[in-house]
């Protein structure tokens, strides 16, 4: 009788892992054939704007900290001294909406970056340009690759897609203190996730706004793994007292195929190592994620990923939303969001028995 039980088990556990191994092996085929259609120039040209992208958002901000702290013990401080006193005076600019510049969005090097994987976005529904919006977008993913093509940049097709709405991916608001890397994210018109900005971005008179919140944050990206679709909202509510406050229409998105281009090293729930990812979080505001990449160590897999822009929620606008009035929006959007999981995951790749959890 063990010995059957045993049988089983390992005979489940075994077909499980070859269903899994074959996975790979055709996309990794699919890969290939892809690949050997593109030049040599073509894909290093592509390794490079994606590695440019993983250096900067590992690396940049330090660096520009570093660099401009050492300036100031060398004979060119009059250089960082000058910035300084600007950055004291142009401290808010950030939370009033940033820099009204496409000049880093334009940039050819996202052509590149968005066939790597390639990035697709899918068009769902109408977003009418007399209206402002919140995206929320799902997974976080490591980095967020679908969300960044497609929402920062204009190779993306956001702007082709819906004409006359503009799009602001919103990010850690921290970053927006760093020196010359604010200056960056500004000039990709990127926002300090931080209410003060949103809220001026989404009341002050204007229509065709759409920020774009990755509603799961530094938690999400702690549950990112390839085969793994774990969405963090159940306690995520802000957004939604957001859009009431300011009737923005709730809209979901979700990035099939962000989850599969970093594997990530899963810490156990109470482990020391989890402890300390969750400090760093609550003291960073980021998590320290244990990932590896493909070549080189820190470029993604080459996996294809889908952005679905779902179909708008209407949000009346409600100066003090009740507590009933927030879950219920809240419970909406979560149904919205699930739904278009299911409508879609065939069709990006997933089995029809892939479950969304939502935690």
């Amino acid at each position: 009788m063990l010995l059957q039980l045993v049988l089983k088990v390992w005979t489940h556990d075994y077909a499980f892992e070859s269903r899994r191994v074959s996975c790979l092996l055709v996309a990794a085929v699919e890969e290939t054939e892809e690949n050997s259609k593109k030049s040599q120039w073509k894909l290093f040209m592509e390794d490079i704007s994606v590695l440019q992208l993983v250096l900067s958002f590992l690396l940049m901000a330090v660096a520009c900290l570093v660099l401009m702290l050492y300036l100031m013990f060398t004979p060119l401080w009059p250089i960082p001294t000058l910035y300084f006193t600007w950055q004291f005076f142009d401290w808010d600019t950030p939370e009033r909406g940033g820099r009204k510049t496409h000049f880093v969005r334009r940039w050819p090097v996202w052509r590149h970056f968005k066939d790597y994987f390639p990035v697709k976005l899918v068009k769902t529904a109408e977003l009418s340009p007399s209206k402002n919006y919140i995206l929320g977008c799902h997974p976080h993913g490591i980095m967020s690759m679908g969300a960044f093509s497609c929402f920062s940049t204009e190779a993306g097709g956001f702007a082709h897609a819906f004409p006359g709405v503009r799009s602001s991916l919103a990010v850690l608001a921290g970053l927006f203190r760093m020196p010359l890397f604010r200056e960056y994210l500004m000039f990709g018109r990127l926002l300090p996730v931080s209410k003060e900005c949103l809220e001026y971005v989404l009341s002050r008179g204007d229509v065709g706004n759409a920020v774009v919140i990755i509603i799961g944050g530094a938690e999400e990206s702690l549950a990112s793994s390839p085969g793994v679709n774990t969405v963090v909202m159940k306690q995520r509510k802000g957004f939604v007292r957001l859009a009431l406050e300011n009737g923005a229409d709730l809209v979901p998105v979700y990035s099939f195929g962000e989850n599969e281009l970093f594997p990530q090293v899963m810490l156990s729930e109470g482990s020391v190592g989890r402890r300390l990812q969750a400090l760093f979080k609550q003291v960073m505001g980021f998590a320290p994620c244990l990932f590896t990449g493909g070549r080189w160590l820190l470029l993604p897999y080459r996996r294809p990923v889908t952005t679905v822009v779902g179909s708008p929620i209407s949000v009346p606008q409600v100066c003090n939303p009740s507590e009933q009035q927030v879950d219920l929006y809240h419970k909406l959007y979560m149904e919205s969001l699930s739904e278009l999981f299911h409508q879609h995951k065939t069709s990006c790749g997933l089995a029809d028995t892939h479950q969304l959890r939502i935690i």
